[in-house]
């Protein structure tokens, strides 16, 4: 499964794959094989590219419930990093609407299953505009400043593509 790694500011496309016994690390699109070993539990051997490398790793805290956080203490110090489901990442980005003007898009292709509000209505920052389902999940689509919604284009039970129009944003009005 796709993950992004997130290390401090920087970001990595990783993606382990495990095929007839064989592991296969993919880093931002190049593939490097490795032997991974759990020695004890969160203690690995990891040979990649022929060199050994010890690695324990901790769980740790993240704010976000959908991003997993760790330490990993090597021979050389502890690092700390995070995993994250780049199909959350995707819905979080394209979900938010900016209500001072705008347009709220679908990020993927879905099911709208409720819109939360009406045309005219007064939204707040984060407040949920609609709830879709893709790929299984419900996602709420959330606005990200305060506003009015303008107008709905779309209805509950519809089927959307990518990049669909669901609701227009406006300016709150005085």
């Amino acid at each position: 499964m796709k993950r992004t790694l997130l290390i401090g500011k920087d970001t990595h496309e990783v993606e382990l794959l495990r095929q007839d016994g064989v592991a296969t690390l993919i880093w931002n699109g190049v593939a490097q094989s490795l032997d991974i070993l759990e020695v004890e539990p969160g203690s690995y051997s990891v040979i990649i590219e022929g060199k050994s490398v010890d690695v324990h790793l901790d769980a740790a805290k993240h704010p976000d419930p959908d991003i997993h956080a760790f330490r990993a203490s090597l021979h050389d110090g502890a690092y700390e990093f995070a995993l994250q489901d780049p199909r959350k990442a995707l819905l979080a980005a394209a979900g938010a609407a900016s209500a001072s003007g705008g347009t709220l898009t679908a990020p993927m292709p879905g099911k709208v299953v409720k819109l939360l509000v009406k045309e005219g209505d007064p939204v707040t920052e984060g407040q949920p505009l609609l709830i879709m389902e893709a790929m299984k999940m419900q996602n709420e689509l959330r606005v990200v400043s305060e506003g009015v919604v303008m107008k709905i284009t779309t209805s509950e039970g519809a089927t959307v593509e990518t990049g669909s129009v669901l609701i227009m944003m406006g300016p709150k009005q005085a």
